[in-house]
């Protein structure tokens, strides 16, 4: 990475950072400090080009407002006794395959090994890309539209630290396929796949074709929550 990517990549860490902030705070100080934050990185991406920060200015303030789906992943832990790794969600009390959103700089597999380690205290190495599944499709009933990447995964040793966020999650354990508990919407989808790929019945990654054919509709009980 030369010195032109990194000052990008420092500009668009901060501008998550930034824009993170802004979103969950209420507070009018931090605010200030978040949009100054954003106004920082809008002056490192304008210094990165060779065109005038005037003629920047408008570019670059579409560019860090564009809204994208939220790139989130989800690790499938698989141990050698053929036993997936769930967390028990704080939220809604319903099973899940650790997971979470992306952080800028990381690649993909990073970002859903980060996640287990982070909810469960389990460290583990990604083998393959599972699949990409889009929410409206998988039925998750998310608050945004998202990207799910699940990645197959495997524990590495055997020990087990304590959870960096333990308040995301009531519980966890190691579960057959036969005897799996109340899966979060979208995991009955995409947990199966995952022990089929693991038994190497899958030859490639899923994708959701171009025209959907799952239905988008969720149980009307079922309530918007947060990646």
């Amino acid at each position: 990475m030369n010195l032109l990517q990194q000052l990008c990549l420092w500009a668009d860490t901060l501008r998550a950072a930034a824009s993170n902030g802004l979103q969950f705070s209420s507070n009018p100080y931090d605010r200030a400090n978040y949009e100054r934050i954003l106004s920082i990185a809008a002056e490192m991406f304008a210094r990165a080009s060779d065109r005038p920060v005037e003629e920047l200015v408008p570019i670059l303030a579409k560019t860090l407002g564009q809204a994208t789906p939220l790139a989130v992943g989800d690790a499938i832990v698989i141990n050698d006794a053929g036993e997936i790794l769930l967390i028990q969600r704080a939220d809604n009390g319903l099973w899940a395959t650790p997971g979470g959103a992306f952080e800028v700089g990381e690649t993909a597999a990073e970002g859903a090994c980060r996640e287990c380690y982070e909810e469960t205290g389990v460290r583990v190495e990604p083998l393959a890309l599972i699949g990409v599944y889009d929410s409206r499709i998988v039925s998750t009933r998310v608050s945004r539209h998202c990207y799910h990447f699940s990645f197959l995964c495997r524990p590495v040793g055997e020990e087990q630290d304590t959870p960096v966020h333990p308040q995301e999650t009531l519980d966890l354990g190691w579960f057959p396929e036969n005897a799996l508990p109340s899966l979060d919407l979208g995991h009955d989808f995409w947990v199966p796949l995952g022990f089929r790929f693991w038994r190497g019945k899958m030859r490639q990654a899923y994708f959701d074709p171009a025209t959907p054919t799952r239905s988008s509709e969720s149980p009307a009980s079922s309530r918007l929550r947060d990646c």
